[in-house]
């Protein structure tokens, strides 16, 4: 059967369901896990490290453009994944140390590699699968500290403490008990997750902090300018437009700086709560769940993100409508203004016709005498032939002259008036 013709992504997007799937994990062994931030970090860093890893134990490099790797380097295996703001790499090691998290598995990763690892180290964690344990062994693993464990998929058991222990590194401690491999390695990838995408929804908490104060200060300086406002003459109004449109500019700024970090924050804080409902948690005595332990210390702190936002979204409206009521203040005034000036204009144009009419008539006067004198000396030397009296002749042309003389000025201005009219 001949088919349409195929979209050029149609591949791509259907195997995308199908990348990036988890390790089978059978215990006992032992999980590094690293996640730092891309930063400054020139794209194409993590990838050009990851070959330099494989070129040196001798294992095929990820190719051009790969976003994921995975490879067995003998002593380790190792798996990497670059994600929009940050990459991270887990190494697994098979089998166990004499006791829990004394050798783990990044200790046979090369020491010079790790440390050349581009971007900036947010987690690291180790995690020990064990087959079978007792929960009095998580107790004496995590000393005093408050643990957070609960029985996962049913099946396994998960326990850690949220801390960073003396060698840098978070502690997980998962009993696989009668989890197949491939639920194990789903598990402990959504473990990992958690800490992962927690530190990354928390990465928001302190943009928060820091722009509450701000936010405060913009909110009583709004207030000042509302207020001042409603007694503001017209002669104020453009001081008053000038702090307002410089506030209004340094909040747009604020928010366009933040809205990515926020909105980043919203969705790791999502994908937090979807990892935790994969793992199907049910309560342990005496220990709290990985959903209560969420719930009581990171809902807090998006919920202050939260809240941030929305103070930032409402102080840019009000700041808008102080705006548009100042605006249409200075409008009002312009326009009173500008019909003032329109009435003065007017007044000015009325006196200009009038002295227009006056200097009309005067021209009038001043022609006709004018033609009347030119009469007047043609008169005295032609009159005399004809035997009529020059005094005659003058004082006719007078009245003919004058005629003239406004009949002309007067096709003057309408041959004006019809080409202003074109």
């Amino acid at each position: 059967m001949t088919l349409p013709p195929e979209h050029h992504l149609r591949a791509e997007l259907n195997y995308e369901v199908h990348a990036r799937p988890p390790d089978t994990l059978m215990g006992p062994l032992r999980v590094s896990y690293l996640a730092l931030l891309s930063g400054d970090a020139p794209r194409g860093a993590a990838l050009a490290a990851m070959r330099t890893l494989a070129l040196r134990f001798g294992v095929v490099p990820p190719g051009d453009g790969a976003s994921h790797w995975s490879a067995d380097l003998g002593i380790f295996r190792i798996r990497w994944e670059q994600h929009t703001e940050f990459h991270r790499v887990m190494f697994i090691r098979d089998g166990v140390a004499e006791k829990p998290f004394a050798e783990p598995a990044i200790t046979f990763v090369p020491s010079d590699w790790v440390a050349a690892l581009p971007g900036e180290l947010l987690v690291a964690a180790d995690l020990e699968l064990a087959h079978d344990a007792e929960e009095t062994l998580a107790m004496d693993i995590f000393g005093d500290n408050q643990v957070v464990g609960s029985v996962i998929g049913g099946r396994g058991l998960a326990f850690t403490d949220f801390r960073i222990s003396g060698n840098g590194f978070a502690r997980f401690l998962v009993v696989q008990g009668s989890m197949s491999s491939s639920i194990t390695g789903r598990n402990v990838q959504r473990l990992l997750e958690i800490d992962t995408y927690r530190m990354m929804a928390l990465l928001a908490l302190p943009v928060a902090r820091a722009l509450s104060p701000k936010l405060t200060h913009w909110e009583q300086e709004l207030a000042e300018i509302a207020t001042a406002l409603t007694k503001a003459s017209p002669e104020d109004e453009p001081v008053l437009l000038e702090r307002l449109t410089r506030l209004a500019s340094e909040i747009e700024s604020q928010e366009a700086a933040t809205r990515y970090r926020f909105s980043a924050a919203a969705a790791y804080y999502a994908l937090v709560q979807r990892r935790i409902a994969e793992l199907r948690e049910e309560r342990m005595e005496g220990l709290q769940t990985f959903q209560e332990f969420t719930e009581r210390r990171l809902a807090p702190a998006m919920d202050t993100c939260q809240s941030t936002t929305a103070r930032q979204e409402a102080l840019s409206r009000r700041v808008l409508r102080v705006t548009q009521l100042l605006q249409t203040r200075v409008d009002i005034t312009r326009e009173a203004q500008n019909g003032a000036v329109l009435l003065s204009m007017n007044r000015r144009v009325r006196l200009q016709l009038r002295l227009q009419q006056t200097v009309e008539g005067l021209s009038i006067a001043a022609i006709t005498y004018y033609v009347v004198g030119l009469a007047g000396y043609a008169a005295k030397g032609i009159a005399p032939h004809w035997g009529i009296d020059p005094d005659w002749v003058t004082a006719g042309a007078v009245p003919v002259a004058a005629g003239f003389v406004a009949w002309g000025l007067h096709r003057a201005r309408q041959r004006l008036a019809l080409r202003e009219d074109d």
